[in-house]
């Protein structure tokens, strides 16, 4: 098992977690006001469309660019973000409301083991290192906390 045969399960796992999300959180987060703003169904769908196939084209761009490239250091920001989600918003939030919030289930069975590996392996063999790694992650976690809502004002403003 190698970092470079295992890449394409990021947005497979991605895929799948966006999946669940978008077919229970829309309804969940009208009961949820006081920890997450409601969300209509086509724009919350709208915007998981977007990231799943911006997940899909990091990781080509990556398998093509290969080790210390721009996009396996974005693809590897992606990974931590999307690590990071499994705690932030989906553990601490069902803890807190002490119910189910939609996505969790992929985010602990599919999220944090795949992405877990994937994030180790990229570092010992070398896809990516260091300080630039770390800087990558932060500058893509402030890239899609800023996208994310840009994203949901787009699906309202298309109608969907």
């Amino acid at each position: 098992m190698n970092f470079q045969h295992l890449l394409w399960l990021f947005p497979i796992v991605v895929t799948l977690h966006n999946a669940e999300e978008a077919i229970w959180l829309p309804g969940w987060s009208k009961r949820a006001v006081l920890w997450h703003s409601p969300v209509t169904p086509g724009s919350f769908r709208f915007a998981v469309a977007v990231l799943t196939l911006l997940a899909f084209v990091v990781t080509w761009l990556s398998a093509e660019s290969g080790k210390q490239s721009v996009w396996t250091y974005m693809t590897f920001g992606c990974m931590v973000v999307t690590l990071a989600n499994v705690l932030i918003p989906h553990l601490a939030l069902t803890v807190a409301l002490r119910s189910y919030m939609p996505g969790v289930v992929t985010a602990v069975a599919l999220n944090l083991p795949v992405l877990s590996l994937l994030v180790v392996l990229a570092i010992r063999e070398g896809y990516v290192s260091g300080w630039k790694a770390a800087d990558y992650s932060a500058v893509v976690a402030g890239l899609l906390i800023a996208a994310i809502p840009a994203l949901f004002k787009t699906g309202k403003i298309l109608n969907l």
